[in-house]
């Protein structure tokens, strides 16, 4: 072979070498560019899903159950869950919430509503309550991670979440009021 043949054959494979880095430099900067764009507050790993870490119980009001007659029964701490994708999340992925805690979940307006499980860690009573602060539904001791649908018996604008036992101990039934405030 001649020596400019041999020049050119490995100018060529210089070339197709410093394109084959050009190309890996290129796409590790787009790695680290995605990475710079991810949301901050994306979870790490399913660890941290599962722990809770990630979900605290945040004080936003305070609800009262009562009887229909105005009788006292109860008052928990509530988190308010009042848009689309907080009311998507709900409580899902906690591993504890205290007795005097919850959420309520708060609608647009008063409709047809159905829970399930899918990723909550804690059993919990359900209760819908309807848009004159009655509750309508209540659905005890629900089964964690289950996807079988919880619908209310009847139109509710509100639906608040307990640890499981709380209605049973309260003695919380259908028919029986609710009253809640907002902290500043």
């Amino acid at each position: 072979m001649n020596k400019q043949k041999k020049n050119n054959l490995v100018n060529k494979k210089s070339r197709i070498f410093q394109i084959i880095v050009i190309i890996v430099i290129i796409a590790f900067a787009i790695l680290l560019l995605a990475d710079l764009f991810k949301p901050k507050n994306e979870l790490k790993n399913s660890k941290q899903i599962l722990s809770g870490d990630t979900y605290k119980f945040k004080k936003d009001g305070e609800l009262t159950f009562q009887k229909n007659d105005g009788k006292f029964i109860s008052t928990i701490d509530v988190e308010f869950s009042d848009n689309d994708d907080e009311r998507a999340t709900g409580l899902m992925f906690r591993n504890e919430m205290l007795e005097n805690q919850g959420m309520l979940f708060i609608f647009p307006y008063e409709e047809q509503q159905s829970f399930y499980m899918k990723n909550t860690i804690l059993s919990l009573d359900i209760i819908y309550v309807n848009k004159n602060l009655e509750i309508v539904t209540i659905f005890k001791n629900t089964t964690p991670f289950s996807l079988d649908s919880l619908p209310s018996d009847a139109p509710a604008q509100y639906v608040i979440e307990v640890n499981a036992g709380y209605t049973n101990k309260y003695n919380i039934e259908i028919g029986d009021k609710v009253l809640f405030r907002k902290l500043n």
